[in-house]
């Protein structure tokens, strides 16, 4: 996979918290999709008896600390980076409230700060779709994970379904939108072929791959979005409402997990 033009990732930079804010767009990172990637996380790790307490694990593009401090919540000892220097301030803050020892540290997924093998596992969760070079970031990934370690992700698929829903829907239509131009671009998207093929590549085997798929219509959904942009709804009332779930179908979504291999 080649380099392409960048996702608009300046709306990260913002000088307040937009990650544990209800009423912000991200904080239905915490409502409307973190309770099934961890769930799906937490399963996978009970059915491999992965070692948790204690377990170290790197969220790479960490944003305000959502999935990182679920995974700390688990007693294992996390750091996050992300490029981003407001999202980390926002992480460490939250973080220091919650009573959680969380290293949190300004950086890119592309140059990890870290020695080989410093990591029982490694997260990287809707990041992938947003870095300048994603084959950069999957070398890295490998090279600071454990021989062994576990490689836990999600991203966005690159179907007609995730162009319809994430660019046209989500950025370009002004009657349903909820994101900034380019926030998403088509071209970044990821299919797990690829996907499992970049990792391969660098001695990660992808084990399973799942979808994330909401658990509403898509009339509802498009319900649901006309009440935010028609002022009748915050994004706090949106993300009770949008709720994401496991399933089969990979179509807008995904995630799963891989395991570096033993030399």
């Amino acid at each position: 996979m080649l380099a392409q033009p960048v996702t608009n990732n300046t709306v990260y930079n913002a000088d307040r918290d937009i990650w544990w804010n209800p009423d912000e767009l991200f904080f239905m990172l915490e409502t409307s999709v973190n309770p099934a990637r961890m769930g799906y996380f937490r399963r996978i790790l009970q059915e491999q008896q992965a070692l948790v307490k204690h377990a170290t694990l790197l969220d790479v593009g960490c944003g305000g600390g959502i999935l990182a401090e679920a995974f700390a919540q688990m007693d294992m000892q996390v750091v996050g980076i992300d490029p981003s220097a407001s999202a980390i301030d926002t992480a460490r803050h939250h973080a220091g409230q919650q009573e959680l020892p969380i290293t949190y540290v300004v950086g890119e997924g592309e140059r990890l700060p870290f020695a080989d093998a410093s990591f029982d596992y490694v997260s990287c969760c809707d990041v992938l779709e947003h870095v300048r070079d994603v084959d950069t970031v999957i070398r890295e990934i490998s090279r600071v994970l454990k021989p062994g370690g576990l490689f836990f992700y999600d991203t966005v698929n690159r179907t007609w379904l995730s162009w319809l829903f994430l660019i046209k829907i989500a950025q370009d239509w002004p009657r349903w939108s909820f994101m900034q131009p380019d926030q998403h671009r088509y071209d970044r998207f990821i299919t797990p072929a690829e996907l499992s093929q970049t990792l391969k590549q660098v001695g990660i085997v992808n084990q399973q791959t799942r979808g994330m798929v909401a658990d509403y219509n898509v009339l509802k959904t498009l319900y649901y979005l006309r009440q935010r942009t028609a002022g009748r709804w915050t994004f706090r009332q949106l993300g009770e409402r949008m709720k994401m779930r496991e399933g089969r179908d990979t179509s807008l979504c995904y995630m799963g997990w891989g395991r570096k291999q033993v030399h």
